[in-house]
């Protein structure tokens, strides 16, 4: 029995499948390439330095997806040799990317540390400033006792209650221009690390380095899977518009076959029945059979080949000497000259 393709197991994704797919890795990749510009155009401060680092950046970028690209397409063709010398290539740029996006992602949280440090240090200093004045403000206490010990209160303590007045409303000062200081201005990365590092129990910077490099690592596979799903489907989809377009019938075993073997493209088939060939008219029969000298051309021959009449074979016999196929030889035998390309597009001889 034969049966011909009509539906299939898998169909190639939908445009809003590919258009999500294509935009996440588009983001993951110029995310990734932004965070490798951080750490490379940091590395001189001179504009046509910064220029061929960054361009050496996005090449490395770029080059590092390629390869992985071409990892799937070698070992879809089966070339194992080139697909590990591609997957050595896209480790190599790999690693420096990571490298990059460490650097990167790395000086981006050190800047967002340094801005809550010098924050911080503005808290600092005006705590400093507090304290001073409060331990001012101590001294001129001790020594306003010692002026009511000497019995010079109307000379000495005065004079000091009223420089503590000024040192209060000072500190009152100091502590109002601190507390205006924004708290959100400490960031939530920060705080992020800051979590880490208690809920770990290790330093704030063993925090920082842990987060950065699985933030490196995870970026940088999140584009690697996007990449390598656009060229499974592109495979796919090839491969389904070449066996779409083959409507060639085929086997029961060759479908299971393909089942048997997990093939990425199954088809599912459905019976169909194939047109049932006229069958040859007894004179087509005898002519094939001449024709391929099968039996010599004779009458009893051919009675007994085809398991016909006498009647018959002398019908058949007469309509082919009436046709020029079989001649007559002067001993009565006959001699078979065969169907020529005019006899064969005409009908059989009535």
């Amino acid at each position: 029995m034969f049966y011909n393709q009509n539906l299939t197991e898998r169909f190639p994704k939908g445009r809003f499948a590919m258009w999500s797919v294509y935009s996440f890795t588009g983001a993951s990749i110029l995310a990734s390439i932004i965070f490798s510009l951080l750490l490379f155009l940091s590395i001189d401060d001179d504009p046509v330095m910064q220029l061929l680092f960054g361009g050496l950046a996005v090449i490395f970028e770029l080059g590092k997806f390629f390869a992985w690209y071409e990892v799937g397409e070698r070992y879809a063709r089966k070339n194992i040799f080139g697909m590990f010398s591609a997957l050595g290539f896209y480790a190599v740029l790999a690693a420096i990317s990571i490298g990059g996006s460490i650097g990167g992602i790395n000086s981006a949280t050190n800047k967002a540390q340094e801005h809550v440090q010098v924050q911080q240090s503005k808290i600092n200093a005006f705590n400093m400033q507090i304290a001073a004045i409060d331990k001012q403000i101590e001294l001129n206490n001790v020594a306003a006792e010692k002026y009511i010990q000497m019995e010079r209160i109307a000379t000495g303590v005065t004079r000091i209650q009223k420089e503590n007045n000024i040192l209060r409303e000072q500190q009152q000062k100091l502590a109002m221009q601190r507390d205006n200081i924004p708290v959100v201005s400490q960031g939530s990365i920060v705080g992020l690390i800051e979590s880490l590092a208690q809920s770990l129990n290790i330093k704030a910077e063993t925090a920082q380095l842990g987060l950065v490099v699985f933030l490196s690592i995870l970026l940088d596979f999140f584009a690697a899977f996007f990449v390598g799903l656009i060229g499974e489907e592109n495979r796919f989809r090839q491969r389904f518009k070449q066996q779409s377009q083959q409507l060639e019938p085929i086997t029961l075993d060759a479908y299971r076959r393909l089942h048997s073997e997990g093939a990425d493209f199954i088809p599912h088939f459905e019976p169909k029945q194939l047109p049932e060939a006229e069958p040859k008219t007894m004179y087509e029969q005898v002519i094939d059979v001449l024709a391929d000298k099968r039996v010599n051309c004779t009458k009893r021959a051919v009675s007994q080949y085809l398991d016909i009449s006498a009647e018959e074979v002398d019908e058949i016999f007469a309509k082919m000497f009436a046709a020029g196929v079989v001649t007559k030889k002067p001993n009565n035998h006959y001699q078979w000259h065969g169907v020529t390309a005019e006899m064969s597009n005409n009908a059989e001889p009535a």
